[in-house]
């Protein structure tokens, strides 16, 4: 069995508090998605060593622990900057504006969705809808959701970050 990087020291309560999640669903594979969600609770972020120890525990293919770690936005492969943004491209955002938001982001902080700025403060990521439609074009700045948002007010809302 693989031992998460997050994870290398065996008294790491981290991986027994993974397990007993895992035993609690009684190693079920239908509960992937759950012993994810604890797993990236945990460990902030799903490595490989992770991944691997979750397909061996649950008996899965890796084929699909790895598909469900990559379809949900929650997830993350590498570990993620103190601060979060995401930028919703959903079909309303996209009209009112949410590329040239995230072009402004990115530009201003030098950093790409997916990836995490070299001082580990911030994340970037889109999602395909956040399901705020109503309030496009919607940006979700560390979990709390803000709408009606401008390229320049989102560089200065995550510029802030720089200063804390």
């Amino acid at each position: 069995m693989a031992t998460p990087t997050a994870a290398k020291p065996a008294a790491d309560n981290r991986l027994k508090i993974l397990h007993a999640t895992m035993k609690r669903y009684r190693f079920e594979p239908d509960s992937l998605l759950e012993v994810l969600h604890s797993a990236q609770e945990l460990f902030g972020y799903l490595d490989t060593g992770i991944l691997m120890d979750v397909v061996h525990s649950l008996r899965v293919p890796p084929s699909r622990v790895y598909g469900v770690a990559t379809f949900y936005n929650f997830f993350s492969l590498k570990p993620r900057g103190t601060h979060t943004c995401v930028v919703c491209m959903g079909t309303a955002c996209y009209v009112k504006g949410s590329t040239a938001i995230l072009n402004a982001i990115e530009e201003a902080n030098g950093v790409k969705p997916g990836e995490t700025t070299p001082d580990g403060q911030l994340s970037l990521a889109t999602a395909r809808c956040l399901g705020a439609c109503g309030i496009a074009p919607a940006v979700v700045f560390d979990e709390e959701v803000a709408g009606g948002i401008t390229a320049a007010a989102a560089v200065t809302r995550v510029g802030t970050w720089k200063q804390s």
